[in-house]
C-alpha cells in the first residue's frame, strides 16, 4: 500500500482570443515571422505607455463567471520583476494582491466519482517573448512576437491527488475556455498549457510536502507522464530517506523524464508592486451583469440537455458536447431530421473515426449538418445499405456533395424488389447446390456466403434484410 498522498495544482495559462495584444494595437497572429508584430510597446522603449485592451477584461471576466469565481470590480495590475533575454522590459505586467477573479471551482469526474477543485483566483497578464537556441550557429535568437499577448492565469487550489484527475481538471477548463469563445485551447501552439505542482505527504498529515514545479508539458498525455514521473522520482527520494528539493524541472517527452531547471522562485522574489503606468481596473456592476447574460450554454449543462431531451447516454452525451463544434454539429443535424439517437450512434461512430483518422475537427467537415442527416436517413430508411452509406460519408466529410446525387450519379439505390431479388437468390442457390445442401444438413452458418454471392451479383446493392428473408425460405424448401 502507498504510503503518501499525492498534492497537485495546477496553474493554467490560457491566450485570449483577441486581434490585438494587451496593452498595444500588435497583431496577436500565431506563426508570423520572427518580431513581425512588434512596437515601441511591446518591445519595452523607453517612455512609452501601456494602454488596456477592454475586451481582455471582458474575456478575463466571463471565465471567472463560468467558474463561479467572485469578480472583483476593482483590480490592479502589478509589474513582477524578473530578468529573462525574452522580457525586454526586465518586469511583466501581471495582477497579484488584487486579481480580477477569485474563489470559483470546477467539478470534474474520474472514475464514476465527482470532485470539485478550487480555483484560487484568474488574473490577466502580458506573456514573454520566445528564446530561440541554435546550436548550428552557435547562438541564441529572441522573438518578441508573444510579448504582450493577452494571457489568464488559472491558479487552482492543491486540491488534486493524482495524474488522472489533474487531466480531468485540464479538459474541463478547456471546454469551458473554448464554448465561451475566448481561447483556441491549442496547446501544440502554447495557447492552453499548464504548470504542475507536485507534492507528497504521508497519509493523515494536514502539512503540504515540498513541491516541485514542473513546466514544458503540451498535451494531455505529456501532462499526465510528468506527473506520474515526478511521483515516482519523489517517492523514491523520500524512501531512500533523502528531502525533495523546491525547483522548477522540466519535461524531457523523448524521455518521459523530468530534469531540475532552476531553484523554485517564491512570490518575494519577484518584487511585486502596482503598476504605475496603469490605473486599476473599474467594472461598472451593470457591465458585469451583461457580460453574465451573455454567457453561453457551458458542456455540462449541454450534456445534462442532451441527456435529457435527446434520449441520449451519459457515455455519448459527454462525448458530442466535449467540444463545442461538434455539438453544435450535432444539433444542425437534429434540426433537420429530428432523430436524434440515429444520428448520435453515426456520430459516436463515423464521424468521430473520421475526425480522428484526418485529424481534421468539425469545423473542417466539408459535408453540411443538413446533408449529414439526409445521408443517415438514406442509410435508415433503406434507400441504400449501410456500406455503402459509410463509404459515400467518407467521401462527403472531405469533399462535400449532395447525398441523393451522390447516390443516383453512383447507382447505389438499394434493391428491396422481392421479385427482382428472387431471380438473384435462385440463381445462386442453383449455381451452388454443395453448398445449399450442406446448409439443409445443419451447416446454416453457410448463409453467409450465400448473402455474399447475392451481393456479389447486385454489386451491392441488395437490401441485406430482404435477401436474407429470401434465402432463409428458399434453402429451408
Amino acid at each position: 500500500m502507498a504510503r503518501y498522498e499525492t498534492v497537485i495544482g495546477l496553474e493554467v495559462h490560457a491566450q485570449l482570443r483577441t486581434a490585438s495584444k494587451i496593452f498595444c494595437s500588435c497583431s496577436t497572429a500565431f506563426g508570423d515571422e520572427p518580431n513581425a508584430n512588434v512596437c515601441e510597446v511591446c518591445s519595452g522603449m523607453p517612455g512609452v505607455l501601456p494602454v488596456l485592451n477592454a475586451r481582455v477584461v471582458e474575456y478575463a471576466a466571463k471565465m471567472g463567471l463560468a467558474v463561479d469565481c467572485r469578480v472583483n470590480l476593482t483590480s490592479v495590475f502589478a509589474r513582477k520583476n524578473y530578468f529573462y533575454p525574452d522580457l525586454p522590459k526586465g518586469y511583466q505586467i501581471s495582477q497579484f494582491e488584487q486579481p480580477l477573479c477569485e474563489h470559483g471551482h470546477v467539478d470534474i469526474e474520474v472514475d464514476g466519482r465527482v470532485k470539485r477543485v478550487g480555483i484560487t483566483r484568474i488574473h490577466m497578464e502580458e506573456d514573454a517573448g520566445k528564446s530561440i537556441h541554435s546550436s548550428a550557429e552557435n547562438a541564441s535568437f529572441v522573438d518578441l512576437n508573444r510579448t504582450g499577448v493577452p494571457l489568464i492565469e488559472i491558479v487552482s487550489e492543491p486540491d488534486m491527488r493524482g495524474p488522472e484527475e489533474a487531466v480531468a481538471y485540464l479538459k474541463s477548463l478547456r471546454n469551458i475556455l473554448v464554448y465561451l469563445g475566448i481561447c483556441d485551447g491549442n496547446m501544440e501552439e502554447g495557447s492552453f498549457r499548464c504548470d504542475a505542482n507536485v507534492s507528497l505527504r504521508p497519509f493523515g498529515q494536514e502539512e503540504y510536502g515540498i513541491r516541485a514545479e514542473l513546466k514544458n508539458m503540451n498535451s494531455f498525455r505529456h501532462v499526465q507522464k510528468a506527473i506520474e514521473y515526478e511521483v515516482a522520482r519523489q517517492t523514491a527520494l523520500l524512501e531512500d530517506g533523502e528531502s525533495v528539493i523546491q525547483e522548477t524541472r522540466l519535461y524531457d517527452a523523448s524521455k518521459g523524464t523530468t530534469h531540475s531547471m532552476r531553484g523554485k522562485e517564491e512570490a518575494h522574489d519577484y518584487r511585486y508592486f502596482p503598476d504605475p503606468d496603469l490605473v486599476p481596473v473599474v467594472i461598472a456592476a451593470d457591465r458585469l451583469e451583461q457580460w453574465r447574460s451573455e454567457l453561453p450554454e457551458l458542456p455540462k449543462a449541454k450534456m445534462a440537455r442532451f441527456m435529457e431531451g435527446y434520449g441520449l447516454g451519459e457515455a455519448d452525451a459527454a462525448r458530442l458536447t466535449a467540444e463545442r463544434p461538434v455539438a453544435d454539429y450535432f444539433e444542425a443535424a437534429v434540426a433537420a431530421w429530428n432523430e436524434p439517437k440515429k444520428l448520435s450512434n453515426w456520430m459516436m461512430g463515423e464521424f468521430l473515426r473520421e475526425m480522428n483518422q484526418s485529424g481534421k475537427g468539425a469545423t473542417d467537415c466539408r459535408m453540411a449538418p443538413e446533408s449529414f442527416a439526409r445521408l443517415v436517413r438514406l442509410v435508415e430508411e433503406g434507400t441504400i445499405s449501410a456500406k455503402n452509406g459509410k463509404d459515400l460519408f467518407q467521401e462527403m466529410f472531405l469533399n462535400g456533395g449532395d447525398p441523393e446525387e451522390l447516390v443516383k450519379a453512383k447507382g447505389l439505390t438499394q434493391i428491396s424488389d422481392t421479385t427482382a431479388l428472387e431471380t438473384v437468390v435462385d440463381g445462386v442457390i442453383a449455381a451452388n447446390p454443395k453448398e445449399a445442401e450442406a446448409y439443409r444438413g445443419g451447416k446454416t452458418k453457410l448463409v453467409a456466403f450465400f448473402v455474399g454471392q447475392v451481393m456479389r451479383r447486385t454489386k451491392g446493392q441488395a437490401n441485406p434484410a430482404v435477401v436474407n428473408e429470401l434465402l432463409a425460405k428458399k434453402l429451408s424448401s
